[in-house]
């Protein structure tokens, strides 16, 4: 037996423990931690006493057997490794520890079924949830709005709390700079049919293009990846346009490296617009021109919103949506149109 193998750490106390010490009953130290003025002044002093000499310190099942909180929430993203949801995150991290709460994070996988599942399953984990770019259906998130405490993002559904960030105020001023630019045949890339912000970025990308009598393209579903921007790229070649809104950055960028093995220049041959203005989206090649969204901010009037659904015993009056806008980012992806140039 190694050393290491011989070390026998101390095991934490109990509420057990705790109500050995003090003499009393194992209900009673429960009562007297989380409800002290249940107890009377003499045995609670016991009690506290006996806790402090223990270095007694419930752990999160029992303080939410005691109470019926865990001061969990659960954070829902569709795909943890999309950049996107790296600044939103580190938003609900940071109002939910300033507000003493711990943050459950969870990786959907772009899937209605886990992530239904999941609520469910962990459903006494926490005592909210915030639902980022949920693929639920509207019916069954107003059900799970019932039975969970929640506030949704990029996801507007009727009943149900949200914070909308909106992209399609902007996807309409990427349409204006683009035609300022003497484009007239542009097309949206889209992404997931499953997702929500996707169809509201196409209503907008529409009611755009036909303001000025250009013919709206729509080319996809693409998967919202960099590894999708290949086919995207392909497709947009094929299809004769001279621009394109892609539903996310991540995409964007994955067309513009495919676009740079099949030596088309970009923006002098075809100009590319992007969404999110996630990291990295500036110092791509060329720098993507994009819709900058204030991500984190949402994470944080997310958590604000549910907190106060938590914490409050009613819900008359409180603020059940919010709206954040969002601006065009010019940079290097697009330029003036092309006239009559070759295009491979």
């Amino acid at each position: 037996m190694s050393p290491a193998d011989d070390v026998s750490w101390p095991r934490a106390a109990t509420l057990a423990d705790v109500a050995s010490a003090a003499g009393v009953a194992i209900s009673t130290v429960s009562r007297a931690l989380s409800n002290p003025a249940r107890v009377n002044s003499v045995t609670r002093e016991r009690i506290e006493q006996a806790a402090r000499d223990l270095d007694y310190s419930p752990n999160s099942q029992a303080r939410a057997l005691i109470s019926g909180r865990t001061r969990a929430v659960a954070v829902f993203v569709a795909d943890v490794t999309n950049p996107f949801y790296f600044d939103l995150i580190r938003g609900t991290q940071r109002q939910l520890k300033a507000a003493g709460y711990t943050q459950v994070l969870v990786d959907t996988e772009e899937s209605d079924e886990l992530e239904d599942l999941t609520l469910q399953k962990l459903r006494r984990s926490f005592d909210g949830a915030i639902l980022a770019a949920s693929r639920l259906t509207d019916a069954r998130l107003a059900a799970l709005s019932h039975e969970v405490p929640m506030v949704t993002i990029n996801r507007q559904t009727k009943s149900v709390p949200s914070v909308f960030i909106d992209t399609p105020s902007g996807i309409l001023q990427a349409v204006e700079h683009l035609i300022s630019l003497g484009h007239r045949k542009i097309a949206y890339i889209s992404g997931p049919e499953t997702s929500w912000p996707n169809e509201g970025r196409w209503r907008a990308f529409v009611r755009a293009t036909e303001r000025h009598g250009v013919e709206p393209q729509r080319i996809g579903p693409f998967s919202p990846k960099k590894a999708a921007g290949a086919a995207a790229a392909d497709a947009a070649l094929n299809s004769g346009v001279t621009a394109c809104v892609a539903f996310n950055d991540l995409l964007a960028i994955g067309m513009l490296m495919r676009l740079r093995e099949r030596g088309v220049s970009v923006p002098e041959q075809l100009s590319i617009v992007g969404c999110d203005d996630i990291f990295g989206a500036d110092f791509c090649n060329p720098p993507l021109t994009t819709l900058t969204a204030p991500i984190e901010q949402a994470g944080r009037v997310a958590v604000s919103m549910l907190l106060a659904r938590l914490d409050s015993t009613t819900v008359s009056g409180m603020r059940d949506r919010a709206t954040l806008p969002t601006h065009l980012t010019v940079r290097a992806s697009t330029g003036p149109v092309p006239h009559e140039r070759g295009r491979p």
